[in-house]
This record gives C-alpha cells, structure tokens and sequence, in this order.
C-alpha cells in the first residue's frame, strides 16, 4: 500500500510545467473555438485532437526540452540563431497577440459571472484582471505554480457537463475518427482549431517554466552543466508534457461533445464567445450544466491570464537582458514584471474599448498563426544545434513530429487567407 501511494505522489511530483502549459491552452478563448466546432459541425470535428495531441506534445517537449537542457529562456536561445530585428519583431507579435488574448478572457470571464450573479460585467472583469496581476507580482514562483496546479482542476467542469447532457455516444465514436471536411467553414474551423491548440505563447512559458524549476532546485542545474541529472529530467519532463497536452486536448474534446449534444442538437449553430456558450447550454441542458460551463470559465481565465501576461513578459525580458522570473521579488526584475502589468492593463482597456471581442481574436489567431511558424521553425533548429544543446540535441520521433508540426501551422497559416 505505502509503495502503491508514494508511486502515485512521485507521478504527482512529476506534473508541473506541462501540465499547467496544456491546461492554459483551454482558456476562455479557446473554449469558444471548440464550442463553435461544437455547435456548428456537431462530433464531426473531433478528429482533429487526434491530430493536434501529437503534434501539440511535439512542440511543447520541444520547448521543455530547451529550457531544461540550457538553462536559458526560449527568446535567450531565439538570439543566438536570428537576425536581432527579427527577435524583435516576432515578440512584439507575441505582445500584441497575448494582450488582445488576455482582454478577450478577462472580458469572457467578467460574462461568465455576470451570468451568474446577475450584475457587474467589467467590474468583474476588473476584479478578476488584478487579483491575477496581484498573485503574479507578489506571490513567488514555487507558492504561485502550486496555485496553478490546482486551477487546473477546475477544467474538469466541462468533463462533469458530457455527464449530464444526452450524448449520442456512436456519433461521437464516428466524429473521432472519421474526418469530416464539408465546405470551407468546416475548414475555416479546423484552422482556427489549431491556431487555439499550437499557440507561441506556449512556447516561451513552457520552456521559461523549466528554467523556473531550475532556479527554484538548488541541487538542480541546466543538463549541459549536470549530465548525470538527464535520465529522470527528460523522463519528468516527457511525462508531465504528454500528461497536460492528453489533458488539454480531452477537455477540448468534452467541450466539443457538449456543445454538439445539446446546442448543435438545437440548431443552435453560432457562438461567438465563452460565455455565449454558457448562456445557450442553459435552457437546452438545464442550470447546472450552465453553472459548471460558466465556473469553469472563470477558473481556466485564472489559470490563462498569468500564461499570457507571462509568456509576453519572458519573452521581451530575454530579448532585452533583462532579468525575469516568478520567482524574482519586484524591486529585482523590474522590467519583467512591468511588461506583465502592461499587458493586463491593456487587457482592461480592450474591454473597455469599442473594439468587436471576436473581431480582436480573429485578428489575434492570425497574427499567431504566422508568428507561430517561424517561432517553430527557429525552435527546432535550436534543438538540434549541437553548439546550443550539446549532446541534447533531439532526435528521432520528437524531430520528425516537431518538424511535421511547423509544417502543419505554414500550411493552416496559408489557409487562414484563403478561407477568410
């Protein structure tokens, strides 16, 4: 029994940088996306989180593997083998797509409680976008990922919501497996499906997460410098990667199969936010499928904000020298935490803005999808540079995936034009 119990808390110990990344991946934002698949094409679009898990995984132990392995946040490496014009210009992408993120949650979130309570959209949508600055600023890492963690539970909502919705179990079967491509919306969504799935943000806060372990261990250092350390590193890491994308793409999975049992099932066909999906299950499905959608909004908004607000923050601090990190006090990384700040406040302020919250994500996916496949393209030369990662480079199945996964989002960024 004690050796059955310390198994399952050493698998436990194992979760953190992967599992948090796959969890935030399912922001309010994202729910959406998988709503609308949901509502419009019924189960027939389940197939693609058979496709994107691998894929997604890929990149994500790619991006784990070198923080790990070096030591250095991912824009530190992004210095060594691009044009610094270039470096720059790709995280000022990902500042500007991360803030239109951030205010499309916060606002999603602030919804979501209005549904609730009945009052109060931006004011919670304030309430809601401080405390998560709060926590970032003045919480440490170690305290903060423990907090993460545990948002991450809250997901498990829209697991309890394909339990008490009718499911036509055999449809859903077929849209698994069975690939459905009808008409260039279907495909328009399957685009936008990956561009919410493989997002840069994750990138840099996976691998700044790992280096975050790192600082956070004094017995642990960069597997260049202890290579004795890699054999129960790389396991850890591989993991607690296939783990939080598994996670991440069996809730997207439930969400689609709710919204196909019962808003598809309607003729309800069009959603446009989170939220809007919390307010159409209500009368189809009943008050506490609404209540589950419309907290587990709220609570994956809490686990996404401080990615997105991070991830910017990580990324410009790398990129200009600056020191960065969680685990940092205030008065020791300035900087970092001020890009943090900066892109929360300007998250308040899209909500506050006459700017059309879908018309903001649209443009944000797109700006992602781009931006994601040169991002992709430099991490995998990183990988593989032997002056970078020394004997770490990657190889073999995690190569090929990495390499199919960059191709994959050239081509669904091409697609974005043709089919908008």
């Amino acid at each position: 029994m004690t050796e059955k119990n310390n198994e399952k808390t050493s698998v436990a110990k194992q979760l953190g940088p992967g599992l948090i990344t796959g969890a935030a991946d399912d922001d309010p934002s994202g729910i959406a996306t998988y709503s609308q698949a949901g509502a419009q094409f019924g189960y027939g679009l389940m197939w693609t989180m058979v496709l994107t898990y691998p894929l997604m995984s890929a990149v994500q132990l790619v991006s784990a593997h070198i923080g790990r392995v070096t030591g250095r946040g991912l824009a530190h490496n992004m210095r060594e083998v691009m044009p610094a014009w270039l470096l720059h210009l790709l995280v000022g992408v990902l500042f500007v797509a991360n803030t239109i993120n951030i205010g499309a949650d916060i606002a999603a979130m602030g919804d979501a409680a209005q549904l609730v309570a009945g009052w109060g959209d931006h004011w919670f949508t304030i309430l809601f976008a401080l405390a998560s600055l709060l926590l970032q600023v003045f919480v440490s890492y170690h305290r903060y990922a423990r907090v993460l963690k545990w948002l991450t539970l809250s997901l498990l909502a829209y697991a309890a919501v394909v339990f008490v919705v009718k499911v036509d179990w055999a449809a859903a079967a077929q849209g698994f497996v069975v690939p459905n491509l009808e008409g260039p919306q279907a495909v328009a969504t399957i685009v936008a499906i990956f561009g919410t799935t493989i997002s840069p943000y994750l990138f840099f806060w996976q691998t700044a997460q790992e280096v975050e372990e790192i600082d956070d261990n004094d017995e642990a250092k960069p597997l260049n410098e202890a290579p004795e350390q890699a054999p129960a590193e790389i396991k850890r890491m591989r993991i607690d990667t296939l783990v939080g994308m598994a996670f991440s793409n069996v809730i997207a999975l439930a969400i689609m199969v709710a919204a196909a049992a019962t808003l598809h099932s309607q003729g309800v066909t069009q959603i446009d936010t989170a939220a809007d999906a919390a307010k159409a299950l209500q009368p189809v499905a009943g008050d506490f499928a609404f209540a589950l959608f419309a907290i587990g909004i709220i609570g994956t908004g809490f686990l996404a904000v401080p990615v997105l607000a991070g991830s910017a923050a990580y990324a410009v601090s790398n990129t200009r020298g600056w020191r960065c990190g969680l685990e940092h006090r205030l008065t020791d990384a300035p900087g970092f935490y001020a890009i943090i700040a900066l892109a929360t406040l300007l998250g308040i302020a899209l909500d506050w803005s006459d700017v059309p919250p879908i018309q903001a994500l649209f443009w944000s996916a797109v700006v992602n999808g781009f931006a994601a496949v040169p991002i992709m393209a430099v991490m995998m030369i990183i990988a593989t540079r032997k002056a970078i990662m020394g004997e770490f480079r990657i190889r073999g199945l995690m190569l090929v995936l990495g390499w199919a996964a960059t191709l994959v989002m050239g081509a669904a960024a091409v697609a974005m034009l043709v089919w908008r």
